[in-house]
Parts: C-alpha cells; structure tokens; sequence
C-alpha cells in the first residue's frame, strides 16, 4: 500500500458513533470512493449526504478488491484534507496510480468492491527490543507504521486476516519497506493507529 505522507494537523477521535450514524458516514464515504472512479469513464455521480464530518481533515485509505484479490490500495498516514477529498483522491490514487497494477478499465467497474478505512491518528509505541515491541501489538485492532531511516511501511489493521502471528505480520511488513524480513536495529520506530472501515456488499 503506497502513502502519501504530509505533515500532520492535529486531530482527536471522536467517541464511537451510534450505528445510525457509522451508517450514514460509511454510506457517504463508499459513494464518494466509488463515484470519484467511475467519474473518470464519464458515468455521473450520485447524490450523498454531505455530512459536516466529511469536512474535517481526517487520513484514510481506500482498498479496491476484485474477485477476492487485490486491485489496488492507496491512503494517507496523515490528517491534512477535508475527509471528502481524501477520500475522492485516494479512490482514484488507488484505481489509476497504484505502481503495482494497471489502471483499471471501465469494464472491471462491476466486478471491484470499494473498501474506505478512516485512520485515526498515529501514536508512537515505546519498547525496549522486537520482542517488547511485538508483545504489544494488537491483531486486529492495530495498524502499523515501520520506519527505518528512509525505509518506511504500513500495513492497515486489515491485514492482521491474512498475517495473525505478530511475528509473521512484523516480517512482511519490514519487507515491504524493503528491509531482509530479520532486520532489526535501534533505529527502528514503530507507529499504530486504529481504523474504522466500511465496505461495499457488492459492487
């Protein structure tokens, strides 16, 4: 997952939201991430509810899934844009500029489902060796940033489905900061964040 990385606002989360509310915010938001695609292909955009929460500077990501498998993911780490417009760049970030895959075709449309995840600020995690570190991860719940130098990842909570062993989860993502999946040293800062998702039932 490519990041687009500026220098953060500040930003608090807010207590959880009534169901009612999540719904309504997750309903905005997957309409936005998706209209922001198809837009490009000329098909018009629908109506939303615009939402005062979507005015605020928050960092999401957007996930395109096709079939099961991955089309593309692209996100900001930090708060620095209204949260409709995060959400409208990053769908099409991770649709047409995702270096891993070719741009997707307007023919592909029925067939990919949009995921939007709001992340919320990032936190430093204190620890004295890897161990320490792993031992205070939290699958499932935490998502985390690797930075090493100009080395740097991220793996959304998301990915703790396919990586439940912190050990292994660790491994990946030093690798896909470009680092042997053993590497460790005291340069090492480890960030994590949470994240509230919503994901389209069908395409």
């Amino acid at each position: 997952m490519v990041s687009s990385v500026m220098l953060p606002l500040p930003f608090t989360r807010k207590p959880p939201r009534m169901p009612e509310e999540h719904s309504r915010l997750g309903t905005s938001l997957l309409i936005l991430a998706r209209d922001a695609i198809s837009e490009r292909f000329g098909i018009a955009c629908r109506p939303f509810a615009d939402l005062p929460e979507l005015h605020t500077p928050v960092a999401t990501f957007v996930t395109l899934m096709k079939r099961g498998a991955l089309r593309g993911c692209i996100g900001t780490l930090s708060a620095y844009r209204a949260l409709l417009d995060d959400v409208r760049a990053n769908a099409c970030a991770a649709a047409f500029s995702d270096p891993r895959f070719a741009p997707v075709d307007v023919g592909e449309l029925p067939d990919i489902t949009v995921e939007v995840s709001v992340l919320t600020a990032p936190t430093p995690l204190s620890f004295h060796d890897e161990a320490d570190a792993l031992a205070q991860l939290r699958p499932n719940i935490d998502g985390v940033i690797l930075r090493v130098r100009h080395y740097r990842a991220t793996f959304l909570p998301q990915v703790w489905e396919q990586l439940p062993d912190t050990h292994s989860f660790m491994a990946h993502l030093k690798q896909k900061a470009g680092l042997p999946a053993d590497y460790w040293s005291p340069e090492v800062v480890l960030e994590r964040y949470q994240v509230e998702k919503w994901k389209e039932t069908s395409a």
